[in-house]
């Protein structure tokens, strides 16, 4: 079964097509990644799927068509967004930020303390800094506050843009390797946007390469990995 299913989606910025026609699923339980070049709609696309800007075509969600949907009731639903830049809350505590996870997901269904402790052991360093305000933590653990709140309210689909920009190499390891143990662990879908196109394809069961607004190629992670014009454009080797 398909967590997720976009066909034919196209997004306009004023008289610029971001995306012409884009169309790709992803399995449930699996990871798939988007790379691309900067510019060629990556995180549009995100965009587009979490209902933060509007489109044409057909998102379909665990089943279930989302046009038309808000934000929040696709968060309510499960589907929820950690956006490029970590999009967390300087001026509000770790813990505060964390809490905002539960918004717009049915409070009953979610078991906060117990995500909460699992986000900890996830990310242990949060722990450390409960209390501290969420603008004073490192770029790492900003990231990892994001992804630990967007886990608070137990994602279906987990939609991930850049999680490793602007990080040193070894914090970046520690994000991809808690992405395969969310996946793993948790059974959370996940769809990543990744500039980091080597490590996004080494963890990923399929990918989909994103050219000007359109999908130029797609494969198993593995496959694109060994792909000469993948190797060439996206990964620096010749």
């Amino acid at each position: 079964m398909d967590t997720l299913v976009v066909e034919g989606l196209q997004v306009n910025y004023g008289n610029v097509q971001a995306l012409k026609g884009v169309s790709f699923k992803v399995p449930k339980g699996q990871i798939v990644s988007l790379i691309g070049a900067n510019g060629a709609g990556k995180t549009t696309t995100l965009k587009a799927i979490s209902g933060a800007i509007s489109g044409k075509g057909t998102v379909v969600f665990n089943g279930q068509p989302t046009a038309g949907m808000e934000s929040f009731k696709l968060v309510g639903q499960g589907l929820i967004h950690a956006p490029e830049g970590r999009g967390i809350f300087p001026n509000l505590t770790v813990m505060e930020n964390l809490q905002l996870g539960i918004v717009g997901r049915h409070s009953a269904k979610v078991h906060f303390a117990k995500n909460l402790e699992e986000g900890f052991t996830l990310f242990p360093r949060l722990k450390e800094r409960i209390g501290q305000m969420a603008g004073t933590l490192s770029g790492g653990e900003q990231q990892m506050l994001a992804i630990a709140r967007a886990l608070i309210g137990e994602p279906e689909l987990l939609l991930l843009d850049e999680p490793s920009l602007g990080l040193a190499p070894q914090v970046v390891k520690l994000i991809f390797d808690i992405i395969v143990r969310i996946n793993k662990d948790k059974q959370v879908t996940v769809l990543l946007v990744e500039q980091n196109a080597k490590q996004a394809l080494k963890i990923s069961h399929y990918a989909y390469v994103l050219e000007t607004g359109k999908i130029s190629l797609e494969g198993k992670g593995s496959d694109l990995l060994n792909n000469d014009e993948v190797k060439k454009i996206y990964l620096g080797e010749h």
